[in-house]
């Protein structure tokens, strides 16, 4: 899949807010600070076309993105630990529910993961309702390139275990390398060639 075009449509909070169009969505959903802006911007290769922060919980509104004119990437508030409000916290998840179980356009989710950390409760209860919902979703592990390629394969086994998921289902990403770049973009094309058949 080659991006040759990208541009921010609008941020919304509420389903009349999103924007109008019929375009076919990729969500994008995981923990804060486990680089979602920085994987969407290594897919699309804009450096700073989403915004990233080193603050856990810097993507507070969903933000959607149209790519080629014929897809948008949506970006989901991260949930879990954020140095932000309480009040606003327990906002985002009512948020991204909504959006989820409402949106007519939404084809599949990327559920990222830090490869450091096992996943938790929050992806547990997603991948739940993910697959209670028939809903296509793809396993990433953000930031491999933080451990040695035999800590990479130790990790990767010790998710997949925990997540019943088969080793070549999960996919090893890292911003710095863009290592799995490709592999996303692929994965995300045949979806979109296996809604449209």
């Amino acid at each position: 899949m080659m991006i040759k075009t990208v541009e921010f449509v609008k941020s919304a909070v509420k389903p009349s807010q999103y924007p109008e169009y019929d375009f076919s969505e990729i969500a994008f959903a995981g923990r804060s600070n486990v680089g979602k802006s920085s994987l969407i911007n290594t897919l699309i290769q804009r450096r700073n076309m989403v915004k990233t922060s080193s603050k856990p919980g810097c993507t507070q509104l969903i933000n959607f993105f149209l790519v080629n004119e014929m897809l948008s990437f949506v970006d989901l508030p991260g949930y879990g630990y954020a140095k932000v409000s309480k009040k606003i916290r327990s906002q985002w998840q009512p948020m991204v529910n909504l959006y989820l179980s409402q949106r007519q356009n939404l084809l599949g989710l990327v559920l990222l993961i830090d490869i450091r950390r096992d996943p938790g409760k929050e992806e547990f209860d997603m991948v739940d309702w993910l697959e209670s919902h028939e809903m296509p979703y793809l396993v990433i592990l953000t930031k491999s390139d933080k451990l040695s390629k035999t800590k990479q394969q130790k990790r990767l086994l010790s998710i997949c275990s925990q997540m019943n998921r088969e080793k070549d289902s999960v996919i090893l990403f890292s911003t710095k390398t863009k290592r799995g770049r490709d592999t996303v973009l692929g994965e995300i094309e045949n979806l979109i060639d296996w809604y449209n058949e």
